[in-house]
């Protein structure tokens, strides 16, 4: 009852317009807040279909979220990849991109994110990315993937982009299996 309470606590701030963050001063992290299934407040999805046995050629999920300082050094810690690029603002003004930028594969992962949201248990096969633009910590981005090939023992060939607004950051192509849930007992 009280996770559902916050949760539409959190849902009300959004539709506001206010960081729940701002409102009590004291919001923990996303890691620590986040339980299986759950959508937080702050991400947005979009998914034209819901269910696996209706899944084709065309359907699609967006996922968006706002790339945060903190999800940077999460990323960071969790990963091992400490660049000074990503987390030290003083060296990342002196590289080309003159500012610190999120972690590549920090802002691939969104592309995972948006593949969850498909109906059914989504198992990544393969994935090809190609980075085009870097992400700025602060910067809301969007990752779209879309079906393009039923390839037959439910697995399909999608299309993954990352979006800026109308700026491509990440293009690439990924192969997922959709198995059935397993059921409850």
């Amino acid at each position: 009852m009280f996770n559902s309470v916050v949760a539409a606590n959190r849902a009300a701030f959004a539709a506001l317009g206010v960081d729940p963050a701002d409102a009590n001063g004291s919001e923990p992290a996303p890691a620590e807040r986040i339980e299986p299934d759950e959508e937080l407040a702050e991400w947005t999805v979009e998914i034209s279909e819901d269910h696996p046995d209706r899944l084709g050629v065309g359907d699609r999920v967006e996922f968006t979220k706002r790339i945060s300082d903190d999800d940077v050094k999460q990323f960071a810690a969790a990963s091992g990849d400490t660049n000074p690029l990503h987390l030290d603002d003083e060296f990342a003004e002196k590289t080309r991109f003159r500012g610190r930028i999120a972690h590549g594969t920090l802002v691939g992962g969104l592309i995972s994110a948006a593949l969850a949201r498909l109906p059914g248990l989504t198992i990544y096969l393969s994935q090809d990315l190609e980075f085009h633009n870097p992400v700025r910590i602060g910067d809301r981005v969007t990752a779209e993937v879309e079906i393009v090939e039923d390839l037959g023992d439910d697995q399909y060939r999608l299309t993954t982009r990352v979006v800026d607004e109308d700026d491509v950051v990440i293009d690439g192509e990924a192969v997922v299996l959709i198995d059935d849930l397993p059921e409850d007992d």
